[in-house]
């Protein structure tokens, strides 16, 4: 028999935190989270998520073992104002076990049930910001810190319960030597002159705070029309404005603006601390901070995380002007590869965005949905 336990104390939530360590302890393409970070994201009353969204830990035993969790969210945004009647689930893993599996989502389903909603749907986060998607393709790469790793088995794990393939994500990575300016220098050129607009670059990050309230409005509206696009709310952007853009080196934000110094375009490039994470296990101290400065510092891969335009400015080849800076970047930096995160096989724009760097898919995730 397997035992479900909801984490609701500090040592459970630890419990649940802890159980991919070890999973994929062996593991040498999963990428540990920070423990200390990922505490904070559950603590209710620090995370300004759950002003907007509920959220259930549940622990599976058996034979006394930690063999599973699973995280049920409920965005009360997305069902109520969005009209969307959807049981998120997210944090999911198990072992090779169907029982494990099928008990853990059948409480995600139950408690969507419980709540009127008409369907389920996983991996995601609590935002569009979280995670999200299973792995099912690219399983013996390194993963990055912000994607889930997961074992093969997981997709048949799914598929067993009656899960169908909702949305498919794809991952694509391109020396950073592909970035040549011949493909828009003298576009980007054309573009600022025809739109009145300009680049702006940072060189710390306290620059950038006076302009972050922007770029998340930004976000807003450039994502707005994706599928499953929750906005983030006032509290959010204060959040994710304190959490992340000082783990972001100031040099790979870069900002378009027009005469009126409106933002109509960002983007946001981290670095990669896979490697350093895989060292450090999870944690800060005593000298994992160290070590992450530094991967900051010197890493020689980086990810895109994130690329926004004003819906005003879409196909109108803005997107060059912050192309052509990042060129500057990463030849001063020697920057060897780039990443993307997984982005919406549907999105065409963002392909096109993409095709002159001659990238490669070497992920594919996906979400699974089943109705109730």
């Amino acid at each position: 028999m397997v035992q479900l336990k909801e984490a609701t104390s500090k040592s459970d939530l630890k419990r649940f935190i802890k159980f991919p360590f070890s999973l994929y302890k062996d593991s040498p393409y999963w990428v540990p989270p920070l423990i200390s970070d990922e505490l904070e994201t559950f603590d209710k009353s620090k995370n300004p998520n759950f002003k907007k969204a509920e959220a259930w830990f549940y622990l599976a035993y058996k034979d006394n073992k930690l063999v599973g969790r699973v995280m049920a969210i409920i965005n009360w945004v997305e069902v109520k104002e969005q009209k969307v009647k959807k049981m998120r689930f997210g944090w999911f893993d198990f072992i090779d076990d169907p029982e494990v599996s099928l008990t853990l989502l059948n409480k995600v389903k139950s408690i969507g049930e419980e709540n009127g909603l008409e369907f389920i749907e996983g991996p995601v986060g609590i935002t569009n910001l979280d995670k999200v998607g299973v792995l099912i393709e690219g399983f013996e790469t390194r993963g990055t810190m912000i994607t889930w790793y997961n074992f093969p088995y997981y997709q048949k794990h799914y598929e067993a319960y009656g899960l169908k393939k909702e949305k498919e994500y794809l991952e694509n990575r391109f020396p950073a030597s592909n970035t040549k300016p011949e493909y828009f220098n003298k576009v980007q050129l054309l573009i600022k002159k025809r739109y009145n607009l300009r680049e702006m670059n940072f060189s710390s990050t306290e620059e950038i705070m006076p302009w972050a309230d922007q770029m998340f409005d930004l976000f807003n509206e450039s994502y707005a029309k994706l599928a499953s696009f929750v906005p983030l709310t006032k509290e959010q952007k204060l959040y994710f404005k304190k959490k992340y853009l000082r783990l972001i080196n100031p040099e790979y934000i870069k900002f378009v603006i027009d005469s009126n110094d409106r933002v109509v375009a960002f983007a946001i490039v981290m670095p990669s601390f896979a490697k350093t994470l895989q060292k450090i296990k999870g944690r800060l101290f005593p000298f994992g901070f160290i070590q992450l400065l530094r991967a900051k510092k010197h890493s020689k891969d980086v990810i895109f995380y994130l690329i926004g335009v004003h819906p005003e400015y879409q196909k109108k080849g803005v997107t060059a002007i912050i192309m052509n800076q990042y060129h500057k970047v990463f030849q001063e930096k020697n920057i060897r590869n780039c990443y993307r995160t997984p982005e919406l096989e549907e999105n065409k724009d963002i392909r096109q965005l993409w095709k002159n760097f001659d990238p490669e898919i070497y992920k594919r995730r996906r979400t699974y949905k089943k109705f109730l």
